[in-house]
């Protein structure tokens, strides 16, 4: 099904604040949702996304349960980034392993599971955290540091980089971290009118969206000269799927989509 990433500016505070505080007391969220103007309807979404998270168990992968409903609270509250296929936990530099801050030393301990991998391992999971005295320096090695913007670059071509930098700036200028996801939103590249999102899709800074789809019809319109199909044929006749089904946890998952989306 592939990747679709996004990028959630986010302070450690935030993080336990809008998340982790509510899940010890659930009066929170009218309170929170308050003082951010969320409307109803994302505040009952919001609702519903923490009475999700509380049957986390401790066996369960943390960047699959807690991490991921950290990724989707925070798209209630704040402005989102997206990027197709990108992502800097697929990087194998280890030199970036010194931008990002773990799960242990943000969260309270009792709600850190059995398994954190502190990076993306499946599809409908959170991946690295960047705190945010660390955002301002990667954007600052981006600049001045060959090998830095080299594997940027790399993981971020096809002009993906300026969404991700976006991000940075976004983030640097609210003195804000930055947590990576998967899933959060899934851009139907057909038709973007037609997206999934389990948080609050206006949030979403729609450039990487619109790359996506520009890249997909630049390979369906490919497809059919070498087919000698006619123009627009594929488009006009092909289907976009998305399967809100986590690999793992298929009865857990189905109810999180059901109970979060009516679906």
């Amino acid at each position: 099904m592939g990747w679709d990433i996004s990028y959630h500016p986010i302070s450690e505070k935030q993080i336990n604040e809008w998340y982790f505080d509510v899940l010890d007391n659930q009066n929170l969220i009218e309170k929170r949702a308050t003082e951010n103007k969320i409307e109803d309807f994302y505040k009952e979404k919001y609702e519903n996304t923490i009475n999700v998270a509380l049957e986390t168990k401790q066996n369960d992968i943390f960047d699959k349960s807690h991490g991921y409903y950290v990724a989707v609270v925070q798209g209630f509250f704040e402005k989102f980034f997206y990027t197709r296929g990108a992502a800097l936990s697929f990087s194998e530099k280890p030199f970036l392993q010194a931008y990002y801050k773990k799960w242990n030393e943000i969260v309270p301990s009792k709600r850190l599971t059995e398994q954190v991998h502190n990076a993306i391992i499946e599809n409908y999971c959170s991946g690295i955290y960047i705190p945010a005295n660390k955002v301002a320096e990667l954007l600052e090695d981006y600049e001045n540091k060959p090998e830095v913007k080299s594997e940027l670059d790399n993981l971020f071509s096809y002009d993906r980089i300026k969404v991700f930098l976006k991000a940075l700036n976004y983030a640097k200028d609210h003195d804000l971290g930055l947590l990576e996801a998967t899933e959060v939103v899934e851009p139907n590249p057909l038709d973007l009118n037609q997206s999934s999102c389990y948080s609050n899709l206006l949030n979403c800074d729609p450039e990487g969206a619109i790359l996506y789809r520009q890249a997909a019809m630049e390979q369906i319109a490919e497809i059919e000269k070498q087919e000698k199909l006619k123009e627009g044929e594929i488009a006009s006749n092909a289907e976009y799927k998305v399967r809100n089904i986590a690999p793992e946890k298929k009865e857990a998952k189905k109810g999180f989509w059901k109970k979060l989306f009516r679906k």
